[in-house]
């Protein structure tokens, strides 16, 4: 077994314009007084990272890592969301999407969706000059505005947009092998994987690609009443990433899953600060120690009620406290009795 690592603590709903968020070395102090031992970096975020240069320059990504080396962090990850989800989307959002690409590409899909591709790819050569295995992203939607089947789905659709999305990554995929790093998908709604079937589904159209994992996080999993101590026991072999993030889901007779288009504070499934929720940690935590979970613990700090300087202050030392240390002995070894293969065979009445 293995002691998770962490907490980290991924920086996407904590970089501002103000101090002390505006820069990595200010936001690295103020991480590194709440508590933690890593920094989730979005890749996106020109204010704390330039994945170009990290792609290219190795002193870039070395004097990265020694500034937060000096105040006792590690990079855990790198995530590339806002590139992920811009390798597909569907017409639907073209307007909304259109604000995480430059400007000269609004209103071009095609060439918003190739600069996607080059930020992605130079999110993998920046991951591994900065001697990470793991990127976070979402896989983006083609089929998302179909999710429920009325109209009726025409025969195909589906399948033909997992074959899409699967043509698209797949070159994403087979660069990361060739630099030794995973792609980390966030099962996350409003992707188009956004489960364990859509996940299989994906993977089979990848051919089962060897760096196609899986970022969880609980807090989705709720919102969308999907059992996900099950999951994690059914897809453990390819959780490569951890969001530790609350949420909690109070049904009425008014309102539940779709949540009546009503604000996050009005839903019946709302995302909550850490500990404030439904999610039971201490089972998530438990069963990733039983299954070897190899990376971090990552704090994603989203709450429609408690401000994130609190939330992260009480993230941390929950992540701290909900790590278990595993075990280097069974605990009943002291009652272990030394016995031969003859005594064992006279047990069992072997002769």
């Amino acid at each position: 077994m293995k002691t998770l690592k962490g907490p980290s603590l991924h920086l996407a709903q904590f970089s501002d314009d103000i101090y002390p968020f505006n820069t990595l070395d200010n936001l690295a102090n103020w991480a590194q007084e709440k508590g933690f031992k890593a920094l989730q970096i979005p890749a996106w975020d020109s204010r704390l990272f330039d994945v170009n240069t990290a792609a290219q320059r190795q002193p870039y990504c070395d004097d990265l890592r020694g500034r937060l080396a000096e105040r006792g962090l590690a990079v855990s990850e790198l995530t590339s969301h806002i590139f992920g989800q811009l390798m597909a989307v569907h017409p639907a959002y073209d307007t909304l999407c259109d604000g995480f690409a430059p400007p000269a590409l609004r209103g071009e899909p095609s060439a918003r969706q190739a600069w996607a591709k080059t930020q992605l790819l130079a999110t993998l050569k920046a991951a591994s000059r900065l001697g990470l295995e793991d990127v976070g992203t979402f896989s983006g939607s083609l089929a998302w505005p179909y999710i429920f089947p009325f109209p009726q789905r025409p025969a195909g659709l589906v399948e033909s947009a997992f074959d899409e999305l699967a043509r698209r990554w797949r070159p994403v995929l087979d660069e990361a092998g060739e630099l030794g790093v995973n792609l980390c998908f966030e099962i996350h709604p409003g992707e188009d994987l956004h489960d364990g079937i859509s996940f299989e589904m994906f993977l089979q159209r990848t051919g089962h690609h060897p760096r196609c994992k899986i970022l969880f996080d609980p807090s989705h999993f709720v919102l969308q009443q999907l059992k996900y101590l099950d999951f994690i026991d059914i897809y453990h072999p390819f959780i490569r990433m951890f969001h530790v993030k609350d949420a909690e889901f109070i049904p009425t007779g008014r309102q539940g899953l779709y949540g009546g288009y009503q604000s996050w504070t009005e839903r019946a499934g709302r995302f909550r600060s850490t500990g404030d929720g439904q999610v039971n940690f201490p089972a998530i935590f438990s069963k990733l120690a039983q299954y070897d979970y190899p990376g971090w613990a990552a704090l994603e700090w989203e709450c429609c009620l408690k401000n994130k300087q609190d939330g992260a202050q009480e993230g941390a030392e929950f992540i701290r406290r909900h790590i278990i240390n595993v075990a280097d002995t069974v605990f009943d070894d002291f009652a272990a009795a030394r016995v031969s293969q003859t005594q064992i065979n006279t047990l069992l009445g072997i002769d």
